[in-house]
């Protein structure tokens, strides 16, 4: 170790929340809360009380320094993205300096598949990675650092080919590209549409149920639907991912609104039986509908008003 164990300078080699935890950067709320949940089950004092004194240390200390706070980090959704943001804005000083060369064989690997295998590559890579992460000190500081390593290649790759600035030479700066802002991760000027990368998050999708890997599924049909939020496609497969994690509730809003898109989506009208969904209100408007987005329904307050005067 160039450092004691958790002197300020050690801890100052472990920035990234989600490496800490040994937890993908896609992971949502329930799948980081899972994944601490194992972490700290690990790193209960009551499962080292026959350890060495140096283990139990490592135990105590690692809990309270590291996985605590990067929990606290991640639990809300104000702090993953302010989170990613950082690892995204790394990933392009990296890049822009070239200096993104990974050290870690996976994450060389990681660099170089076909985009087709990216997400199920960087999953099976990063269940590598935590299996014994917190078995030990030493086995925290081997498998740690190549997750973080990881976990930016994958940014790399998902982000395409990111925006890189001019570094300053002087007074004047070098014009910079500009890129969208409603979404600045998909490249623009490639040839494919918004509907077309929806598509891609669907079908990795797809792979991610087939693989029983349903927090990875979820997040992509998330990106898919926050492209194209009226495809009833992936509406009904958002449904199935929710029914298989035991969400019924969550299941349910999907399956209506896959129906009220195409009331003839077959899966979705199978789940819908299954659930016990009334189908006919979900695909018809309900009774008094039009007469309340009727042109005369509208004009009525305004003559309300004027024989008030």
């Amino acid at each position: 170790m160039s450092q004691p164990a958790f002197s300020p300078a050690w801890l100052n080699r472990y920035t990234d929340p989600y490496a800490i935890l040994g937890v993908s950067v896609a992971a949502d709320e329930r799948r980081i809360l899972k994944r601490y949940r194992v972490v700290a089950k690990r790193l209960h004092p009551d499962a080292h009380i026959d350890t060495p004194a140096e283990q139990q240390a490592f135990v105590s200390q690692v809990f309270s320094k590291l996985v605590n706070p990067a929990y606290q980090r991640l639990k809300l959704e104000k702090g993953r993205s302010e989170v990613l943001a950082t690892l995204r804005f790394k990933v392009r000083r990296l890049t822009r300096d070239g200096q993104l060369q990974p050290s870690d064989h996976l994450s060389r690997q990681l660099l170089d598949i076909p985009e087709a295998e990216v997400e199920l590559f960087y999953e099976h890579a990063l269940e590598q990675l935590i299996g014994d992460q917190y078995a030990s000190l030493s086995a925290f500081e081997a498998n740690t650092p190549p997750i973080a390593e990881l976990n930016l290649v994958y940014l790399r790759r998902k982000m395409g080919d990111p925006v890189i600035r001019e570094k300053r030479t002087g007074l004047i700066t070098a014009p910079v590209p500009k890129t969208s802002v409603a979404n600045p991760e998909l490249p623009k000027d490639n040839g494919i549409s918004g509907v077309a990368y929806a598509d891609r998050h669907f079908q990795r999708a797809q792979e991610y149920l087939k693989a029983k890997a349903i927090p990875a599924a979820i997040q992509e049909l998330k990106d898919a639907l926050r492209i194209d939020p009226k495809n009833h496609k992936y509406h009904c497969l958002m449904g199935q991912a929710y029914l298989l994690s035991n969400l019924p509730g969550m299941a349910k809003v999907h399956f209506k609104q896959a129906l009220r898109l195409n009331p003839k989506n077959a899966v979705a009208l199978k789940y819908a039986q299954q659930l016990k969904l009334d189908i006919a209100s979900i695909i018809q408007p309900q009774p008094g509908a039009e007469a309340k987005s009727s042109p005369s329904s509208a004009k009525r307050p305004l003559f309300g008003r004027m024989f008030s005067k």
